[in-house]
């Protein structure tokens, strides 16, 4: 329910006065977040082998001993904007080896289905400038089943479900310890931090709750000799840890009560790991780990009473609860302060504090949506938020070692080694992950998704970060987006304008927009130099981001002399012309100088287009009448210099793209910009076969790559039950290819079918699948080509939903239907379950576990269940944004009129 009264203003406001005041990435209110990742062993950034195996060069055994170069992890964490000093909490159960300091999960190779975290946990609240943040972690009573769960994944094939740890019995009868972390920030350098924890289990059970603090390790690599310290202190009655730091200045984190105080040093443990005679220093990174869980004496300094440690860079507060009596709470409170302290940190401020935040943050979130709705916008928005992390990364540096470190292997002075042509990138940025497990690094057209909710609660923030990733330290000079860190040089989707124009929406920063405007200029041309080899206006680009959907890896070259011509990369770059094109017309109605540019894009679309109807020098174009779809072409130039061409016969979200190509010219357009009006006239006249891209009615134009004809046909299979439409979404490849298809590409014969769930291909690791499962983004997409078909048609544009159902419905209204069905997915069906819970444990009748909404990667094409990484808010928190608009029952709409 909406939020009234003046109380709930004021609070409604308090949160939005500390965006007014944050409007910069390093402003104050932004000092301090939930910037520590899930996940650095296993990382790129981390791997220095000679082989590049990231997964076996760093495993996760090593994380608790080892140093890491780059960044840090943790448990519930929280970090500064630099990610020099870090928060987080460590837990031990009696049980468990070693102390669990951070998530487990399978490498690539381990898992049957790629990359997979096998922890649970939930990020249940937030606000954008990090003033309030709650988490919870999930904790087993039993001995945490490592071995197990790796046994079961070898002893599971790629046509079985992923083993999970309620398989292992660990979760059985409750006995788990629900761990609620809490973060409220009484000042941008006050935080205070209540960590709560609750046997749900039928018995007693011991926890030790180990909060620590520790800087990144910046000393030992021969770059900065400069050594931060951390001193931990019982005197004065009161136990606190002062942290100093030659950038970040002082810091004191108090702890509540008498526990018992530990400092070690962030440094590698050369012995345990690498058999060397000594180490560097007497206390190494795992030092706490082994006098807690080993009981070895020596491995850390213990604060006696009325002491003060030696100085140290990582130090713990070890409270142990010996038992939890069944459905007991124990908990514990910190207070991080910059400076000195707070003399009464723990006095009335601190409960006043995490109340008054509490109460802001449901003032700020206040919506007319239904409770269950408004849950999921909540916890999706909460979950986007806290995926924000701090990602350092100097690739110079990576490929050429460290002064003080081993010399770099040969393998990375080759000109083929992974990133050596992005030497120039040095980022140290706090950027949006796709997910903060299994994705703990960016990827660019995850991160314009993004941006799309992210612009609902804080638009600095998501105007910064399509900006960053065009900065110079991002960006190649020759205008290439960075894709992943796997492979900078890898290409997904250009979709940077498409989100541009969906945050500009929000506030109508002209400024922001001529920005990111000059910047996508650098990249569009990178596009047609390098993707349009031989100017023909057609596309390649590789896997485009939707890693296996065809039956051949089309990242790799074509055996012989064929060439792979996409019907996806031609529609992409057709969709980003027009996208230009309407950046260009807004731009214009202040500044008459972008009128030229924006002719220059409607020219291009038009080429493409125009190319797209004969689609190769074959002239066999990506339109098939026959099958009423369109496909990607093979080619080939034969010895008599005639060319052969082979259209790639599989139905799949590649052949859906091309329906996102369309834009509408409202009125304003021919009565504002003559010069542009004038311009396309004269094309028109002189090039009347490109006509046929444009439908007018009542002074406006919709461009579109496909005519209305065509459409028809393409939204016939695509709302096909049989096809493409799901229950939840439009599936990524037609179910009419259940049986499976026997498609011939390049001379040779290749066999793929509709797999609904996992991936049963190890194409690109096999962590994602694109051959049946409904993906968020290109979803949203569109519905977004339903309301530009709407706003254009205004009703008069109808379609059949479901296909051979006699139910007709307007273009807006499919896309509402459509948009019911994405939401479906986290809200409870008749059974009063979550279709994405699928066959998960999050389905149980348990409340434990039906309190809890999880946004997952990608979602089966035919149950709905959460599949791919289950912690990826990412794209997936693209659900706010539909449950949110307000034009209709739910959409997400680009329009600039």
């Amino acid at each position: 329910m909406p939020h009234t009264g003046p109380v709930n203003e004021q609070r409604q406001q308090a949160e939005r006065a500390r965006l007014g005041e944050s409007d910069s990435p390093t402003a104050p209110w932004r000092l301090w977040g939930p910037y520590l990742a899930g996940r650095q062993w296993g990382t790129v950034r981390e791997d220095y082998s000679a082989g590049g195996d990231a997964w076996t060069s760093f495993p996760f055994e090593h994380a608790r001993s080892r140093a890491y170069r780059w960044g840090e992890d943790g448990i519930a964490g929280i970090c500064d904007v630099h990610g020099f000093l870090n928060l987080g909490i460590a837990l031990w159960n009696g049980r468990d080896p070693i102390l669990k300091e951070r998530y487990f999960g399978l490498t690539n190779n381990e898992g049957n289905h790629g990359e997979d975290v096998k922890e649970h946990w939930w990020v249940t609240d937030g606000t954008p400038t990090h003033s309030w943040m709650q988490v919870v972690y999930r904790y087993p009573q039993a001995e945490f089943p490592y071995a197990e769960l790796r046994e079961l994944a070898r002893g599971a094939g790629r046509n079985e479900r992923e083993p999970e740890l309620s398989d292992t019995g660990a979760l059985d009868e409750n006995r788990f310890f629900d761990v609620q972390v809490t973060y409220a920030k009484a000042s941008p350098t006050d935080i205070c931090v209540e960590v709560t924890a609750t046997n749900h289990g039928p018995e007693p059970a011991p926890l030790h709750l180990l909060p620590q603090l520790w800087f990144r390790n910046t000393w030992a690599w021969g770059r900065d000799e400069r050594r931060p310290s951390l001193r931990a202190c019982t005197e004065d009655g009161w136990r606190r840890v002062t942290a100093e730091h030659a950038a970040l200045g002082r810091y004191t984190l108090h702890v509540e009560g008498t526990p018992t105080l530990l400092v070690t040093d962030n440094e590698t443990n050369e012995v345990e790991l690498f058999g060397a005679a000594e180490n560097p220093t007497p206390y190494t990174k795992d030092g706490i780990d082994r006098y807690v869980v080993r009981g070895e004496s020596r491995a850390c300094r213990v604060v006696g009473p009325h002491e003060t440690s030696d100085p140290g860079t990582k130090a713990a507060a070890w409270y142990s609860f010996d038992p939890v009596q069944p459905g007991e709470s124990v908990g514990v409170r910190l207070r991080l302060i910059a400076g000195d302290g707070h003399i009464d940190a723990f006095g009335p401020t601190f409960e006043a504090t995490v109340d008054d935040r509490r109460q802001e943050a449901d003032a700020f979130h206040g919506t007319d949506l239904d409770p269950l709705r408004a849950n999921v916008v909540r916890r999706a928005l909460a979950g986007l938020m806290w995926t924000k992390q701090h990602y350092r990364f100097r690739t110079r540096e990576w490929l050429d070692g460290d002064p003080a470190q081993p010399a770099a292997p040969k393998s990375r002075q080759s000109p083929h080694a992974r990133n050596a042509h992005w030497r120039h990138l040095d980022v140290a940025d706090v950027i949006s992950m796709p997910d903060e497990w299994e994705y703990p690094w960016f990827a660019a057209w995850d991160l314009a998704f993004h941006t799309v909710p992210f612009a609902k609660v804080d638009p600095a923030f998501a105007k910064e970060q399509l900006l960053l990733l065009c900065r110079e330290w991002l960006m190649h000079p020759n205008g290439q987006l960075p894709a992943y860190e796997w492979e900078f040089g890898d290409v997904n989707p250009p979709v940077h304008a498409w989100a541009a124009l969906q945050v500009y929406q929000v506030d109508h920063d002209r400024k922001f927009l001529a920005k990111i405007f000059h910047k996508l200029l650098l990249n569009f041309s990178w596009w047609v130099n390098r993707k349009d080899a031989d100017g023909s206006y057609l596309f390649e680009g590789g896997f485009l981001g939707m890693d296996n959907i065809g039956p051949v890896n089309r990242s790799e070259p074509m055996l012989g002399q064929w060439r792979l011509e996409q019907s996806d990369a031609t529609s992409w770059m057709a969709a980003y012309s027009l996208h230009l094109m309407r950046m260009a017309l807004e731009l214009a109605r202040h500044d008459e100088s972008y009128e030229d540019v924006a002719t220059k894009f409607v020219e291009h679309f038009l080429s493409i287009a125009e190319a797209s109807t004969r689609f190769g020098s074959g002239k066999s174009g990506i339109w098939d009448e026959a099958d009423g779809f369109c496909y990607d072409v093979v080619t080939r130039r034969l010895p008599d210099g005639s060319v052969e061409s082979q259209p790639v016969r599989v139905r799949s979200m590649v052949g859906l793209i091309p329906v996102l190509a369309c834009a509408k010219l409202p009125p304003w357009v021919f009565e504002e910009l003559p010069g542009f009006t004038r311009r396309l006239e004269y094309l028109l006249a002189r090039r009347p076969e490109l006509d046929q891209f444009l439908t007018r009615r009542d002074n406006r134009v919709l461009l579109s790559l496909l005519d209305e004809r065509k459409l028809r046909l393409v939204l016939g299979r695509m709302f096909d039950e049989g096809e493409f439409l799901s229950p939840h979404g439009i599936r990524s490849l037609s179910a009419a290819h259940r049986e499976g298809l026997e498609v011939q590409v390049a001379d040779q014969e290749h066999r793929m079918g509709y797999e609904p769930g996992e991936s049963r291909t190890p194409m690109f690791g096999g962590n994602s699948n694109w051959r049946g499962p409904v993906w968020f983004p290109t979803n949203a997409l569109l519905v977004e080509a339903l309301r530009t078909v709407e706003s254009f048609h205004e009703g008069r544009f109808h379609v059949e939903l479901p296909t051979r159902s006699q139910r007709h419905m307007t273009a807006g209204q499919a896309a509402d239907e459509l948009v019911r069905r994405l939401v479906s997915l986290f809200l409870p069906d008749h059974d009063g379950r979550r279709p994405a819970d699928g066959k998960r444990v999050e389905a149980t009748d348990s409340p434990l576990w039906r309190s809890h909404v999880t946004f997952s990667e990608y979602f089966d094409g035919d149950t709905g269940e959460g599949l791919g990484a289950t912690h990826q808010t990412g794209w997936t928190a693209l659900v706010a944004s539909l449950l949110t608009d307000r034009r209709q029952t739910g959409a997400l709409s680009v329009s600039i009129v």
